[in-house]
């Protein structure tokens, strides 16, 4: 792929990256930075974190299929690949039925705005696309240049890649608390994944499929957040996001929680302690 996102990234919402926090995760050797949510079709927020950064992929994790019209989000992206080539990863999604009125058939959707991309010139080595299930992952490996799967664990890293095979990206996110206090780490996370991710059908299934309980999923219990929150030490935690690229990926974002919710100080000190216990280049 011409985008090189390296080992590991940083997952974070919008308001989160300030230029002062992706010039930081550049500092520190990230290798790339995703902006979460539905980031809208003109990309002007993916545009300054690069202006503002010298190195340093983007990627946008991701735009919504059904917010956003292919042929401006290809406008979009031809403008910010001349200006910062081989640089930005446009990831894009079909998000969730719970939240979109029109919702219907997504695997259509999916296969009909890949196809409005292709036709506007957006190269299918500059794209990625959201992924859990296998028809979908086969999809992303098919047209795009890999799959960026969310709320997942190493053991569904391990599936994807198997349905992927080897060549195309898998780039999955991890949610990590930088707390050795396993209650306190839990408190934290907890609501991160409840609300909205518990609520929605996609990720149910998904984590249905992995073994999960519907007790899990109602319950929130811990051995849920547990599997899709790495808390710990900053070792423990570098630990849980390396299973990910043992179990098969490529590359694997962290999105850091924190009590404050950030930016501030206690997401930049949890940032640096992460970056700390990784090899980072």
């Amino acid at each position: 792929m011409a985008v090189d996102v390296g080992r590991y990234g940083i997952w974070a919402r919008e308001d989160q990256l300030t230029p002062e926090v992706a010039a930081e995760i550049e500092r520190l050797g990230f290798g790339a930075i995703w902006i979460g949510g539905s980031p809208p079709a003109d990309l002007a927020h993916a545009e300054s974190l690069l202006a503002g950064t010298g190195r340093i992929a983007v990627a946008t994790g991701i735009v919504n299929m059904w917010k956003d019209p292919a042929d401006a989000v290809a406008a979009s992206y031809h403008r910010i690949a001349e200006r910062y080539p081989d640089r930005f990863l446009l990831g894009v999604g079909i998000g969730h039925p719970e939240a979109t009125a029109e919702y219907r058939s997504p695997f259509e959707t999916i296969v009909s705005y890949l196809d409005e991309l292709d036709a506007a010139g957006v190269p299918v080595e500059g794209r990625a696309l959201a992924a859990l299930g296998p028809k979908v992952l086969r999809v992303a490996g098919e047209r795009t240049a890999g799959a960026h799967p969310y709320l997942t664990t190493p053991a569904h890293t391990a599936e994807a890649r198997e349905i992927l095979g080897a060549g195309p990206l898998l780039a999955p996110e991890h949610k990590v608390v930088l707390s050795d206090d396993p209650e306190h780490a839990r408190a934290i996370g907890r609501p991160k994944v409840v609300s909205p991710y518990l609520r929605l059908s996609n990720y149910r299934r998904n984590l249905l499929r992995l073994g999960f309980t519907e007790k899990d999923l109602d319950e929130a219990t811990d051995p849920l957040i547990d599997a899709l929150v790495g808390h710990g030490t900053p070792d423990a935690v570098a630990a849980a996001l390396t299973a990910h690229l043992d179990a098969g990926a490529d590359h694997v974002c962290a999105q850091i929680l924190t009590e404050d919710g950030g930016p501030g100080p206690e997401y930049t000190t949890a940032l640096r302690a992460l970056a700390g216990a990784l090899p980072l280049r």
